[in-house]
This record gives C-alpha cells, structure tokens and sequence, in this order.
C-alpha cells in the first residue's frame, strides 16, 4: 500500500532518472567504435563471374618491393609489414610504388584473393578496414574500406584498359544521433552518393554490388557505362557489370580504427585482435607504377593504357570530407531514388 512518503519517494527518483535521461550525443572514448557502425555496415554482392576476390593486407606485402621510377629503395624496411610500412615515407614518400615482384600478365595465385565462405567470412585473413570519424555534434562518417590485391580493367572492343597492383574501394555512411543518413559508394575516380531510404538492404544492412574486375561499388546491380567520369549509364563503351553472385561480410574480417582529423592521427579500435596502424600513414602507391609504353606488356591507345598506377591507400581517400560526396570532385548529388545518374 502507497504511503504518503513512499508516494513522494517515487516522484523523486522518476523525476531524477528523467532529468539524468541524455538528451544529446553520447560521449565515448578515443576508438570505441560504436555498435550502429557494425549493425548498419555494408553487405557486398560480388559477381558471380569474379576472379580477383578481397585479399590480405600483410600479404600483400609479401609479393612486392618499394620502387621510386621502377628503381628499388634504398634502406627499405625488410621484410615489409604492416607495422612498418610508414617508413618508407622518409625515402621517397608519395613517389613510392609498391611494386609486384612477380610478372602481373602471368595470373600469379596471390591476386586472386580468397573467396568469402558461406557465412560471408574471407576466412584466415584482413580485407578490410573500417574507419570512423566523429565530426562532433551527432555526426559521425564511418568508412568501410575494400582491398583486393588487383584490379582488373574493363574491357573495349577486346582490349582491356585500367589494369593496375592494389586495389581500394570504399563505402562511407554518414550517421547522425547514431542513425543512418546516406551511403556514398566509390567508382573509379568519382562515385554516387544516395539517401539512406533509397538504398538495398538486407535486414539493417545497406547493400553493395561490386562490379566485376573493377570491383567499383554500385547501389544496383546490372550495367553500368563509365566512360565519362561523374557519369553512370545503363550502357555505353565502358562498362562496368555487377550481380549477385557471392556475399562477402567485410566486417567479420575488418580492421578497426578511428581517425581524427586536427591531429591526423589514427587510433587501434576497441574491436578486433590487433589493429596495427603504421600502415594506414603510408604516403604512396599499393601496387605498380603504370608501367612505360615500351614495356611490353603495356599499350596505349590516345592515351588510354592497359595497366596504370596502382592507388593510394585510405588516409587519400578525404576522410574529413565536407558532404557525403568528397570535395573537389566530378558534380555529385545526393539522390533520393536509385538510379544511374
């Protein structure tokens, strides 16, 4: 039975748990990733016709050497790591290609990847990295990053173009009060930014297609026409192809930082075994440089080549991005409908 005292007691203790209730963003540590991130990640469908699936980062390292104009370093760490790869910005920095020390035309085992299994794993092995940036205020980008050990290029009229070692692809959600906002998917030098309620998804999960060789991320599946930059067309002479074939999960083998912007410093996440982190400061290339016309594995065709640079890693890719889409860019619109633009 209420007393009159326990009565009071009762409105008391409401009144304190309503007034200690949140009311704005909840404060966490340096690196603690937030659950929303895993929960709201990305599914990729890779095409049912893929050859070259996710790849491990450290052993990567393994199959290439740093080279500065196809010369090889000087005082290079050996063997290379993920742990000291950052070195290597003191001896040619930007200039620096990590070159494959095998013959690319040849189809060496290691460019293949590894095949997701049958829960999505790329079982054994680190192909992915996942970045969060907390931009104050309720804002948070979450980057989820893609690496395959090549890229294989498009094909025109029988020849293929855009080869190249090394291969980064990445989707960034955009998250405010820890709910999701936008998706932004990279294609080639440009990409297509969409609303959260326009994108695929499976339960929470927004969904990927990865364009075959290129693995260029598309929000649907089909043809997809490159050829002018900024521009995605149901056909054209430069086509990307995507469809459902194998579902990859990159978060159950990811690894797990959190970037910070005025400092521009990378912190290990609270998730994972080991986040090292050296890696991610590496100033150049994650394959060769593209290779000169009188190789002969090279052509060149009005200055289109078969193999090109191979790309720079995450801290490249504007990870303190004013809007979904990077600045500076092709145009690019935030669009509430899925289609090519």
């Amino acid at each position: 039975m209420w007393t009159f005292r326990s009565l009071c007691v009762g409105i008391l203790t409401a009144s304190t748990l309503i007034y200690a209730a949140p009311s704005g963003p909840q404060k966490r540590s340096l690196g603690d990733i937030p659950e929303f991130v895993i929960k709201h990640a990305p599914l990729v469908w890779l095409h049912s016709q893929e050859s070259h699936f996710p790849s491990d980062l450290a052993a990567q390292l393994q199959h290439v050497e740093p080279r500065v104009d196809f010369n090889p370093v000087s005082g290079a760490p050996s063997p290379l790591s993920l742990d000291n790869l950052d070195q290597l910005n003191k001896l040619g920095g930007s200039a620096v290609f990590l070159t494959s020390l095998d013959d690319v035309t040849t189809n060496p085992g290691w460019l293949g990847g590894v095949q997701p299994n049958g829960n999505g794993k790329t079982e054994g092995i680190k192909s992915s990295v996942i970045i969060v940036n907390d931009r104050g205020n309720g804002r948070l980008d979450a980057f989820y990053f893609y690496f395959y050990a090549y890229n294989q290029g498009t094909k025109v009229f029988s020849l293929e173009f855009g080869d190249h070692v090394g291969d980064w692809e990445h989707n960034m959600i955009r998250f405010e009060n820890g709910l999701p906002q936008a998706v932004w998917y990279s294609q080639h030098a440009s990409g297509e930014a969409f609303t959260w309620d326009a994108v695929q998804k499976i339960g929470d999960r927004a969904v990927t297609f990865s364009a075959i060789g290129t693995h260029a991320n598309y929000a649907i599946a089909g043809t997809h026409d490159h050829t002018i930059p900024g521009l995605n067309l149901f056909f054209g002479p430069v086509e990307d192809k995507c469809d459902q074939g194998r579902l990859w999960d990159p978060t159950l083998s990811s690894f797990f930082y959190e970037w910070t912007g005025s400092t521009k410093t990378f912190t290990p996440g609270n998730m994972g075994d080991r986040n090292p982190t050296a890696y991610l400061y590496f100033l150049g290339a994650w394959g060769d440089k593209q290779y000169p016309d009188s190789d002969s594995r090279q052509y060149n065709f009005w200055g289109e080549t078969r193999f090109g640079d191979g790309p720079t890693g995450p801290m490249d890719k504007q990870l303190d991005r004013t809007n979904v889409c990077p600045d500076g860019g092709p145009p690019c619109y935030l669009r509430p409908f899925l289609t090519p633009r």
